[in-house]
């Protein structure tokens, strides 16, 4: 016997997300306090009296009176219930009736595959099985979609599995560069909420570099205030001043060593040049810097969200003048390994294309992350004008994308 309840408290839905394989922060109450533009409603799912599932879902107020509704990576059940699939797909259709919503639109959190960059597997079965329960029960299945923009949320997201010595398992490449961003004096701490102007600061400049909007210092406070200690603000800064005195005392102490080399030990001198000419370009760019910088400077940050035992890594910034400085190779490694500290089994780096071959999976793949590729969006049509509204859905996101 299953029955569904709309309206059941926070604490109850947030229990049973977090206990759940499917646990995800976008179903965690708190996040439709974020996306306060929407309305919100939080129903479980019971059978014989027990919480079999549950959905947060977002309500978006349309012209004329209507609404859509939208689940993301939701609902969280067990797929592989038929039974209970065609229940929650009945019950959200008589939820919509109430809201006047012309159609539902939801991701389940599931994966279709799991791989790491250059690896072949198969599709789940399960998942395949999911697929067809949902689209039995009468949902529309938007299919393998592969760009971001073809979903509201990414069907593929690089996604980092903590271990405690992660560093090890990262490219060469992704090592030196650690240690280039070691060299230059850059430091990654973890911040407060005191710290989320200069962290907007630096999401401004990568806004303006990219082209693109992202958010603001209010919008991230906002964030801050509903999550708490469960925000993570990793920054990463330089000292200007002390490290430029640092070089200076380094190519001090090698010219001494000059001095002292005699002109037999050729190797000796080869090895000390080799290093004065490298601190002479350090010195080069560090006197640069501090013309324009103050002493300590904020360069990159990223803004993360924990949800039980898993991390949304949502937000991030750099100032391009200090790209050379490589901060994200301090930058993330510092979360991944603060995230193993805290419990979290995973931390989601974000959407990349289902192609793998854009940027962002370039700049991802340097930290050696998981490709998990969802099921993808589903769609219930709840009135009679749904396929206009969907329609006018589609025309309005292409839009937007284009002017993105």
């Amino acid at each position: 016997m299953y029955t569904y309840k709309i309206g059941i408290s926070a604490e109850e839905h947030d229990a049973f997300v977090k206990q759940h394989p499917q646990n995800n922060l976008l179903q965690s109450s708190s996040w439709a306090k974020v996306k306060d533009n929407w309305g919100n409603e939080r129903v479980g799912f019971y059978q014989d009296q027990t919480l079999v599932a549950v959905a947060s879902i977002l309500i978006q107020p349309l012209p004329l009176g209507w609404t859509m509704m939208y689940i993301p990576r939701g609902p969280i059940m067990d797929y592989t219930n038929q039974t209970l699939v065609r229940f929650v797909v009945k019950s959200l259709k008589q939820i919509a009736k109430k809201y006047r919503s012309v159609f539902i639109k939801f991701d389940p959190n599931l994966h279709l595959k799991q791989y790491h960059i250059g690896e072949t597997v198969d599709e789940k079965q399960e998942t395949l099985t999911a697929i067809n329960s949902l689209i039995t029960a009468g949902a529309t299945w938007s299919g393998r979609t592969l760009q971001i923009q073809d979903s509201i949320q990414p069907r593929f997201q690089a996604n980092v599995y903590t271990t405690e010595q992660i560093v090890n398992t990262f490219p060469k490449h992704t090592k030196r560069l650690m240690k280039d961003a070691q060299t230059r004096g850059v430091i990654s701490y973890r911040g407060t909420s005191a710290d989320l102007k200069e962290f907007a600061a630096v999401v401004a400049l990568t806004e303006s570099r990219k082209g693109v909007s992202l958010r603001n210092y209010d919008y991230f406070k906002k964030m801050s205030d509903i999550y708490q200690d469960d925000l993570y603000l990793h920054l990463a800064k330089v000292n200007i001043t002390k490290r430029l005195a640092e070089y200076k005392e380094q190519l001090a102490s090698i010219e001494t060593e000059l001095a002292t080399t005699e002109a037999h030990q050729k190797k000796r001198l080869t090895k000390l040049n080799q290093q004065k000419a490298s601190v002479e370009k350090y010195i080069k760019e560090f006197e640069g810097f501090a013309s324009i910088h103050p002493q300590e400077v904020v360069i990159a940050g990223i803004l993360s969200i924990r949800f039980g035992n898993v991390m949304e890594m949502l937000y991030a910034g750099m100032n391009d003048d200090f790209r050379k400085f490589y901060p994200q190779y301090s930058l993330y490694p510092t979360v991944f390994q603060e995230a193993f500290e805290d419990g979290i089994v995973w931390a989601n780096m974000g959407g990349v294309e289902g192609s793998l071959d854009d940027g962002l999976t370039k700049f991802k793949s340097n930290f050696n992350p998981t490709i998990e590729e969802y099921i993808g969006e589903f769609s219930l049509a709840t009135s009679l004008l749904s396929p206009l509204f969907q329609l006018a859905y589609t025309i309005r996101k292409k839009i937007r994308n284009n002017h993105s």
